[in-house]
Order: C-alpha cells, then sequence, then structure tokens
C-alpha cells in the first residue's frame, strides 16, 4: 500500500506555491465565470451552467458556454429569474453540447428561478443542508432541488445531470463539488460569493486527472471514483491544510491537464518536480537493491 513521503505537506505546498495559475486559469472553465465576480447573482447562476457544461475538454466548454451566453445576450441573472426558463426556451432549442441539451438547459433555468425565489439564492439552500447534515447533505438538497419539485421531472436525461453523494455514493458528483467550491472559496481563483460555507466544509472535485495523481502520491488507495474516495483524498489533504484542503485542487487538476504530469516516468518532465519523492512511479520498488 502506496504512501506519501513524511515531507510530503512541504512538497505539495512547494508545488502549490510555484504553480502557474495565470497560465492555467485560461484553460479552465471558471475563467468563464470569473468576469461576473461582482455581481454575485449572475455569478452564481453563470455559474451553474458552466458547472453543468463541464465536460470533455475545456476548448469545446469555454465553446459551448459562450454559445449560451450569446443565445441569452450574456443576461446570465435574468437567465436566473423565475421566468428565465421560459424566455428562452425557444433560443436555447437548438443547443448541443456532448449529450447535454437545450431543453435540459431551459428546464434548468427553471428551476434556478424557482429555487433562487424560494430561498433566496441556490447558495443558501446548499448552506441549510450542510448546516443540517454536512456537506453531503448540503450538496443532496442542491441536487434534488434542481432536479425538480416532483411534480414535473424534466426532459428526458435531465435528472441524472445531478447526482447525489446520498444516491448511493456510485458519483463522485464532480460538477456540483466544483460549482461549489468556485462559489465558496475566497482564495484565488474561486469567486467566493457565497458566504456561511467554510473552506474546511468543501470537498474535492474528483476528475480523472485529480483521482489518478491523488492515487499515484498516496492520497487515497481506492481505484474507482466515487463519494468514498472524494471523502478520502479530501480527509488526507485537510492533513496538510485543515483550513482550506482543497486549494490544492485546482493545481492538481490542472498539473495533468497542462502535461506537467505525464502520467508516466519521464525524467525530463518529471524531474523538476517537487512531489516526485511522494510518486508511485517514482518510489523504490519493493526487492529492489
Amino acid at each position: 500500500m502506496h504512501h506519501p513521503t513524511p515531507e510530503f505537506p512541504a512538497h505539495l505546498e512547494a508545488l502549490y506555491r510555484q504553480f502557474p495559475f495565470d497560465r492555467s486559469l485560461a484553460q479552465d472553465p471558471l475563467s468563464c465565470v470569473r468576469p461576473l465576480a461582482s455581481d454575485p447573482a449572475a455569478a452564481e447562476v453563470a455559474g451553474i451552467f458552466a458547472a453543468t457544461l463541464a465536460i470533455g475538454n475545456v476548448t469545446a466548454i469555454r465553446g459551448a458556454f459562450a454559445d449560451l451566453g450569446r443565445r441569452v445576450d450574456q443576461d446570465f441573472a435574468a437567465l436566473g429569474e423565475p421566468r428565465g426558463g421560459r424566455r428562452y426556451r425557444s433560443a436555447l432549442r437548438t443547443f448541443r453540447h456532448r449529450w447535454i441539451r437545450g431543453d435540459q438547459l431551459a428546464f434548468l433555468a427553471g428551476q434556478v428561478g424557482r429555487l433562487r425565489h424560494e430561498h433566496g439564492s441556490l447558495g443558501e439552500l446548499f448552506r441549510s443542508g450542510l448546516e443540517e447534515g454536512g456537506f453531503a447533505h448540503g450538496l443532496d438538497r442542491l441536487a434534488r432541488g434542481l432536479r425538480g419539485n416532483g411534480t414535473n421531472r424534466g426532459p428526458r436525461g435531465y435528472r441524472v445531470l445531478f447526482p447525489s453523494p446520498l444516491d448511493g455514493a456510485h458519483s463522485p458528483c464532480k460538477r456540483e463539488t466544483l460549482y461549489v467550491r468556485w462559489m465558496s472559496r475566497t482564495g484565488f481563483p474561486d469567486l467566493g460569493v457565497w458566504t456561511g460555507v467554510p473552506s474546511a466544509d468543501l470537498r474535492i472535485p474528483l476528475d480523472l486527472h485529480v483521482h489518478w495523481i491523488a492515487y499515484h502520491l498516496g492520497l487515497t488507495h481506492r481505484r474507482s471514483r466515487n463519494w468514498a474516495t472524494v471523502e478520502e483524498v479530501t480527509a488526507a489533504l485537510r492533513q496538510v491544510d485543515p483550513v482550506d484542503p482543497i486549494k490544492y485542487d485546482f493545481v492538481l487538476c490542472h498539473t495533468g491537464i497542462s502535461g506537467d504530469c505525464p502520467k508516466e516516468r519521464d525524467m525530463r518532465v518529471c524531474g523538476p518536480c517537487v512531489v516526485r519523492p511522494d510518486c508511485l512511479l517514482w518510489r523504490p520498488r519493493r526487492g529492489a537493491s
């Protein structure tokens, strides 16, 4: 069983401090939402759409979000009003991104408008579940709210876009945890437009890159991406920084996306890497002399 070295906290902190955030932000869906940081309502609405569209490579995601913006005249606050779904239904009819369709986004707009009317914001809805039962309950409350109110289940394929960790823990709920990170963390590059959600309570948005790197650094021994893995990786990062453990998410994710981690032994790339001593690929093999 692989474990990081005792020096791992210092190694990870060094990786974080030297990371080129500006380079990688341009290759992240968050860059679509950051221009709205000064308008919490617009940022909250734009953020849930950007996170929902965060499937595939970032070029396609940014293109899909730009297409959405054009169709709604860049008025994301209006998209999240109670009648936003009806107002933009026609404009969204021909929208496509991977398996996400315009009718699903129009229904999502209706749900966002309803929830914001009932709770004041999506942040307040999430926070009510967080305070009642912890992060998983907050995410469950947000997911169930976005799915519908029980009488209208939405268009075909819509509900699966918003899994919950309480559904059976088969999904890591990556896009929803990513959205909550964007909205809650005040540290760069996140927006911090929600209040009352401590950074210490956040969970890691577990995509393929983060999972691969976390496994090879010994932050998890689980080979499947599910909610148990999310909790295990988060707990390991909390040992490094108990106040803001998820600050490392952006760094781990983009270390994989950028090719800074080639995911194989390559001294040309791995040689300068400060976490190489902790990496399973570079640890001495059992029985080696």
